[in-house]
C-alpha cells in the first residue's frame, strides 16, 4: 500500500484593494451581475464574470426553476455562453461572486461546475485564473481550476482499453 497526499494553494486577500486593477474590475463586473440572478427559491444569488483572451467580458448568473434540477449555476451559464458565442477564445480569468446578504466569505463552485470548468480548461490547454468572493470582503485566488477538483474525470477515462 502507498499513501499519497493531494493539496493545493490559494491566496487570501482581505478585499479587492490588494488585487490588480484588472482583477478588481472583473470582480466588480461579477458583483454588478448579481442583479440579474434569478434565485427566488434558494435566495442565494451567484454571478460569474469571465475574461476571454479576445478582450470580451461575459457575465452569467444562476437561474433557478421551481422544478429544481432545471435551473443552472452562474458558472455554467457564463462558460456555455462564452463558448457558444466565442468558440475560438480561451477563458483567462473567472470571478465568481456569491450574493447572499449574510455572507462575507467566498463560496466555491458546486461539484458539477467544477467538472465543467475543468474540462473547458483542459480543452483550451491554458489554466483559468479564479477569483472567489462575496458582495464584499475576502477574495480567494487560485491560479488553476485543477486545485478545485484534483482527481477529476476526463475524456481519457472514457477510452476503451485495447
Amino acid at each position: 500500500m502507498k499513501k499519497k497526499q493531494l493539496s493545493f494553494e490559494y491566496e487570501v486577500h482581505d478585499d479587492i484593494n490588494s488585487l490588480s486593477s484588472s482583477d478588481a474590475q472583473l470582480v466588480e463586473r461579477a458583483r454588478l451581475g448579481l442583479a440579474n440572478s434569478y434565485a427566488p427559491y434558494s435566495e442565494f444569488p451567484v454571478s460569474c464574470a469571465l475574461e476571454l483572451d479576445n478582450g470580451e467580458i461575459v457575465v452569467g448568473t444562476n437561474q433557478e426553476n421551481a422544478a429544481y434540477p432545471s435551473g443552472l449555476c452562474a458558472e455554467r451559464v457564463a462558460i456555455f455562453y462564452a463558448k457558444s458565442q466565442f468558440p475560438q477564445s480561451s477563458v483567462l480569468k473567472m470571478a465568481i461572486v456569491t450574493g447572499h446578504q449574510e455572507l462575507d466569505v467566498p463560496v466555491a463552485p458546486c461539484g458539477a461546475c467544477r467538472q465543467v470548468l475543468l474540462e473547458y480548461q483542459v480543452n483550451q490547454e491554458n489554466p483559468m485564473f479564479l477569483l472567489l468572493t462575496a458582495r464584499k470582503g475576502t477574495v480567494y485566488t487560485l491560479s488553476d481550476i485543477r486545485g478545485l477538483l484534483p482527481l477529476h474525470f476526463s475524456k481519457e477515462d472514457l477510452k476503451k482499453p485495447l
